[in-house]
């Protein structure tokens, strides 16, 4: 029965994962199909360019909710099933990245993927449903990076990398090192997820919010070189 109850907990957590609230958010909102708007993701950035800020907010804020109910639910369900806390939050970061109920098909009704996400505002739901205060590090930190650097894929990672640094420094004060891993698993689903993005980074190529330092510096030194030209 334990193993029924683990392996419950883990496919539940996917399936919570897989509701795409950006989906639905933006559909109420504005009647379009978020998948048709510039990344054509599911999560929170791409929500706010389709619907506008209440639209990204709210899907970030639920979509953070996904990852800590898999979390929640594991911790309080098999309490001493330490792996199972971390596979859970994993899960529902994997439901949102491939969400079952995004499946696209080719002409001949073949499956050719799993639509969804890349992970980031699940993978902060994890860290904070495995230990509650560590929102209050991973979101300040997170919103330091996106305002200062500007880039979201980059922000993403940083996420995730913020997690293990966190739960390290947990482990070494007593707490399971198995939630470490958490941290790594979500790091690799984010890089997984955000190859497409990592590709125009490296080639110079990646989107620059205007309003962080970042575009802000790159606005003025543009505006400076056409009054040279």
């Amino acid at each position: 029965m334990p193993l029924v109850t683990d392996i419950a907990i883990i496919l539940l957590s996917y399936v919570l994962g897989s509701i795409p609230f950006g989906l639905l958010i933006v559909k109420l909102k504005t009647g379009k199909d978020i998948r048709e708007v510039e990344s054509g993701r599911t999560g929170g950035t791409n929500a706010m360019r389709a619907a506008g800020f209440w639209a990204g907010f709210s899907t970030a804020m639920l979509d953070i909710l996904k990852g800590a109910i898999g979390a929640w639910a594991a911790q309080w369900l098999v309490p001493d099933h330490y792996w199972v806390h971390v596979i859970a939050p994993l899960a529902a970061i994997i439901g949102h990245n491939y969400s079952i109920f995004l499946p696209e098909r080719d002409a001949n009704g073949k499956l050719i993927r799993l639509r969804g996400g890349a992970g980031g505002a699940p993978s902060v739901g994890g860290a904070m449903g495995i230990w509650p205060a560590s929102i209050l590090i991973i979101l300040p930190l997170g919103m330091l990076t996106f305002f200062t650097i500007g880039i979201a894929s980059i922000t993403t990672i940083a996420v995730a990398l913020f997690a293990i640094v966190i739960f390290i420094l947990r482990a070494m004060q007593g707490a399971p090192w198995e939630y470490v891993w958490y941290g790594v698993g979500a790091e690799l689903l984010l890089i997984w997820a955000l190859r497409p993005n990592l590709k125009k980074l490296f080639e110079g190529n990646e989107r620059v919010v205007k309003y962080s330092l970042n575009g802000w510096l790159r606005a003025r030194q543009e505006a400076k070189d056409q009054k040279v030209s």
